[in-house]
């Protein structure tokens, strides 16, 4: 049975989905010069083998952008969904996993950021509630600049009991809020950890909140509230990152 198809556009977007082998790529739309610009990033290796290219001009293109007024920078794609990892088989293959949960974090643009951010700092995956997340969103994959094609993304139907099971399993669940007990570099980022994030202005659901065994902030400047989603993440990732190193 076919998978369902969706469109994808922007130069990294595009190209990191052709150069992934796990990713079917049915269609492309490129101007003259998109498609030059792809053989001089990838002189060693025919990224449009086998797939169908159909020439347009960007104003052609437009179309698939102007919805979402994004710039398509000459750069379109069709491609098929990559199978799904099954996260009860992903933690059996591996110890010290760092995984991110995402409650209640809907916005595309952040969700894209966040996953090119953990895969730059070698973060294992990302836990994400099934039905809100945007898995066919043009903002979402540019936002990502294509690391969406190297991050293990885990749809879960219900977070609180995949919460509950993987603390059954020997994993530390960190629940970031502003008004946590203490700075998250106070911890030692060993064994297995979940990093939970909750929305923008919201937070963590209540309930969801309960399942966290620390509450840990970051410290920032007073006269600031908060920091983007993305940006809280960039800075713990880089952090863990850099005290297991």
């Amino acid at each position: 049975m076919s998978k369902s198809t969706f469109f994808i556009i922007g130069q990294h977007a595009v190209i990191e989905a052709l150069r992934n082998p796990k990713r079917k790529v049915l269609r492309v739309f490129l101007t003259e010069e998109s498609k030059k610009n792809i053989h001089r990033k990838n002189p060693n290796n025919n990224l449009l083998k086998d797939i169908k290219v159909y020439f347009k001009t960007k104003k052609e293109l437009d179309k698939y952008s102007n919805k979402e007024n994004l710039l398509h920078q000459g750069y379109v794609a069709e491609i098929e969904h990559l199978e799904t990892p099954v996260l009860k088989d992903f933690i059996k293959k591996k110890k010290e996993i760092t995984l991110i949960c995402l409650d209640g974090v809907t916005d595309p643009r952040n969700i894209g950021s966040l996953i090119r951010s953990a895969v730059s700092f070698d973060i294992d995956g990302i836990i994400v509630k099934e039905r809100h997340f945007p898995h066919e969103s043009k903002l979402m994959y540019k936002a990502s600049s294509g690391a969406i094609e190297y991050m293990n993304i885990f749809q879960v139907s219900n977070i609180n009991s995949t919460l509950k099971n993987l603390k059954d399993k020997n994993f530390w669940v960190y629940g970031f809020d502003q008004n946590g007990e203490r700075d998250f570099t106070e911890i030692k980022w060993e064994g297995n950890n979940i990093l939970l994030f909750g929305s923008e202005g919201m937070g963590m659901h209540q309930h969801t909140s309960k399942y966290a065994d620390f509450s840990v902030k970051i410290n920032i400047n007073k006269k600031i509230e908060s920091l983007n989603i993305s940006n809280s993440a960039a800075i713990v990732f880089h952090h863990i990152k850099n005290s297991k190193n």
